[in-house]
């Protein structure tokens, strides 16, 4: 059981979050785009 703690205390959570938000961020811009044109939306 100590093992197991000893492996989520290790993991650096900062950096996946961020890596979770740029990865968000950058599934938004073509999911937008996608959007407007299946709506037959104008930029």
């Amino acid at each position: 059981m100590d093992a197991l703690f000893n492996a989520f205390t290790s993991i650096n959570w900062e950096v996946i979050f961020q890596l979770l938000s740029v990865g968000l961020i950058v599934i938004a811009g073509p999911v937008v785009i996608f959007l407007l044109a299946f709506r037959n939306g104008n930029l």
